[in-house]
């Protein structure tokens, strides 16, 4: 694949998780001039002596205290050996990429002021996959100073990196790949620590997540449906558009186009179903909302500048900013974790009503009348474990007050918080679409259809290819799991069903 182009203005999710996943990165050359500008206007402030919060003054509650212009390289060395106090498990290699990527493209407007050959060092340690030991627990939210300071910590040979997955002393890791370490010039460590990166990298990588997520319900939901004998009235084109709330539309003509048998012989069962399975296109409907809402969010923080402070490079003078506050972004992330709960509690309904006979006219539990099966029935336990997971990391983060800086700190915004438990969420989340998935595609065998939509029998196929129709008790818990590694997780699922 070709590599990732940087120009500081049109990084998205999906980017982001490319590079995550390994893929290199390129800086768009016409960006040289920006970064060569806004480093200019920064020594001309240093030259000048005005004061600017972090270049040539102390940091939080030491901000009125000026420094001696002589010590100020040696104050971005101290400001990342000083703030490097993260605790707990490291991000993955796949995290602490999107992190620097993120870090690296919102430097390339040039109002950040770093030296130039900051952005160099960064493409080149993303290209040779150094993977910088970064702590998962260190922000709050209120920029993530103290979560971004492991990475140059770890680049200018002080810190530790990961080398296939042991932490290793930074300096000997650095040596061995040929690599001297990062000579941090004046403004340097305040703009690698002082970064909202952390917490919107992480964002990234659950955004572009959320959304085939929700896809995947659908399928998941449409298989169900069919197996179900469903009545389609509900995902009508007249129906979804009498009050048309956003994402609904979307949802309903998906589903539409799921479930439709061309030419095929197809009746309902029921004059209404059950809410968990007509009600699919407000659910998912408004899990998709919650997505364009994320991935607008993500628009602004992944290609904006959230320094304090930030180089204004048409006026050529330095200002102080509060954009590292991310309240809006924490909200999006928030929402989307709302939003797929309640679309996860309906998935453990819909399987629920399959296995009842009284509800589906099916073999109870999806196996068959004999008294000696177990069928799905164990399997409502860890599903129902799996929900109850996901609503837990669906609650909001907490609203506290901060106490950092003697006071002058005294917000917090938790995004990086949210950014994590969503992603934590959406692993869940994959397991549990694995199980509607499986339960769907007994359902249809069950019912004995003569044919399949269309877009749903490859899907149904390539459940099968892992996981053969049931018709003994046997361990399953492997077989799901593979279904949420290799169809929903990967993606794989929506190459099956391409109109989604």
């Amino acid at each position: 694949m070709a590599a990732v182009i940087l120009d500081g203005r049109s990084l998205d999710a999906k980017s982001v998780e490319r590079v995550a996943d390994g893929e290199k990165v390129v800086i768009d050359e016409g960006v040289r001039p920006l970064l060569a500008k806004g480093r200019r206007v920064v020594e001309q402030h240093i030259q000048a002596g005005i004061p600017v919060y972090g270049l040539n003054t102390g940091l939080g509650a030491r901000a009125g205290q000026m420094l001696d212009p002589a010590a100020l390289a040696d104050f971005s060395v101290r400001m990342v050996r000083g703030r490097a106090q993260g605790v707990g498990a490291p991000l993955s290699p796949r995290e602490v990429r999107a992190v620097i990527v993120t870090r690296l493209n919102t430097l390339l407007s040039g109002a950040a002021g770093a030296s130039p050959g900051i952005a160099d060092h960064l493409a080149e340690i993303l290209n040779r996959d150094i993977v910088p030991v970064m702590p998962r627990h260190a922000s709050i939210g209120a920029g993530d100073l103290v979560a971004m300071a492991a990475l140059p910590h770890a680049l200018i040979g002080e810190g530790e990196i990961l080398v296939s997955g042991e932490r290793k002393p930074a300096l000997d890791v650095l040596r061995s790949a040929g690599l001297a370490p990062l000579a941090l010039k004046p403004k340097d460590g305040q703009v690698l620590c002082s970064s909202t990166a952390f917490s919107v990298g992480l964002a990234a990588l659950a955004a572009a997540r959320a959304r085939r997520a929700v896809t995947a319900l659908q399928i998941a939901g449409a298989l169900s449906f069919v197996g179900f004998r469903g009545n389609r009235t509900p995902f009508a084109v007249p129906a979804t558009r009498i009050r048309p709330q956003p994402g609904e539309i979307e949802a309903g003509d998906e589903l539409l186009a799921l479930t439709d048998f061309g030419a095929g012989d197809y009746k309902s069962r029921r004059f209404q179903d059950p809410l968990s399975f007509r009600c699919m296109p407000q659910v998912h409907g408004a899990a998709y909302a919650e997505a364009a809402r994320l991935e607008a969010a993500l628009a602004v923080e992944l290609n904006s500048v959230a320094d304090n402070p930030v180089v204004l490079l048409d006026e050529e003078r330095i200002i102080g900013t509060s954009n590292f506050h991310m309240p809006h972004l924490t909200l999006a992330l928030d929402g989307m974790a709302r939003a797929l709960a309640l679309a996860a509690t309906d998935s453990v309904s819909r399987i629920a009503r399959l296995m009842s006979a009284g509800f589906s006219e099916l073999p109870p539990l999806l196996s068959s009348g004999s008294a000696d099966r177990a069928g799905f029935g164990p399997l409502m336990k860890p599903a129902e474990a799996l929900r109850a997971e996901i609503i837990h990391l669906s609650h909001p983060v907490p609203i506290l007050p901060s106490h950092n800086a003697d006071g002058q700190e005294d917000a917090a915004t938790f995004s990086a918080l949210a950014a994590q438990k969503l992603g934590e969420l959406l692993d869940r989340l994959d397991l549990l679409t694995a199980f509607e998935l499986l339960a769907g595609a007994q359902a249809v065998d069950l019912a004995g259809l003569p044919e399949l939509p269309a877009k749903l029998a490859p899907i149904h196929a390539s459940i099968r290819a892992i996981s053969p129709f049931i018709d003994d008790d046997r361990p399953l818990g492997r077989e799901i799991e593979r279904i949420a590694r290799e169809l929903v997780r990967t993606g794989e699922l929506l190459s099956l069903a391409p109109q989604a």
